[in-house]
């Protein structure tokens, strides 16, 4: 069965009281997780790496899902996996190797998904359905926090 999932991304927290921005979310009834990483190359912005999700991961027992906006993500995927990330996701337009990719996620314990942004046709993820956990749909154009949703 399909279930949609509405996940609370912390890129907006304040960082500075990160533990009671967390406390906050789940006492909201929050599941998951949903960490933005930014790198600056893929999308303009940087955010964090995996000192903070290993931080993230010691203040809750949640599910991390971790998006990755980064070139290239086969090269995080084992570091953000031994910081405590659960879920692992990344952009097809990222990486020349999609399917190696999806297979190192796997490899490393966490479960694979996709991001599909806005402007990319959803031909580009089809051949990689049957083997994701997650398909990341984004109503806003990935890389900054804050805006509104696409119509």
């Amino acid at each position: 069965m399909n279930v949609v999932q509405v996940l609370p991304s912390l890129l907006s927290a304040d960082f500075s009281k990160l533990e009671e921005e967390i406390r906050s979310v789940e006492r909201a009834g929050a599941r998951i997780l949903h960490l933005d990483v930014m790198d600056g190359r893929f999308v303009p912005n940087l955010t964090f790496g995996p000192l903070i999700v290993r931080a993230i991961s010691s203040l809750t027992d949640r599910v991390l899902d971790t998006h990755l906006m980064v070139e290239e993500p086969a090269h995080l995927v084992s570091a953000f996996r031994e910081a405590g990330s659960h879920w692992i996701s990344f952009h097809v337009e990222a990486t020349r190797d999609v399917e190696g990719t999806l297979a190192l996620i796997r490899k490393s314990g966490a479960l694979p998904g996709l991001a599909l942004s806005p402007g990319t046709p959803f031909d580009a993820v089809r051949p990689y359905l049957e083997g994701l956990n997650h398909l990341l749909l984004m109503t806003v154009n990935p890389g900054f926090g804050g805006q509104r949703f696409l119509e």
